[in-house]
């Protein structure tokens, strides 16, 4: 089974993005959307930018 994605009503106004993988594990939790469509809309931005996006290692970066 692959990954899901959940949208969760956050208050009366507001809904988050879940990304989990096959266990059902948490892999990622978005910040507060305004509305539904903003939900879907991130869901097609993550699904369109995941498999081509870079890594960038920033552990020896320092402040």
């Amino acid at each position: 089974m692959a990954g899901r994605f959940e949208i969760h009503r956050v208050g009366e106004e507001s809904y988050r993005l879940r990304l989990t993988d096959a266990e059902g594990n948490t892999v990622a939790v978005s910040p507060k959307f305004k509305s539904l469509n903003t939900v879907l809309e991130g869901v097609k931005a993550v699904r369109e930018n995941a498999a081509t996006g870079i890594v960038v290692d920033l552990r020896q970066q320092q402040a």
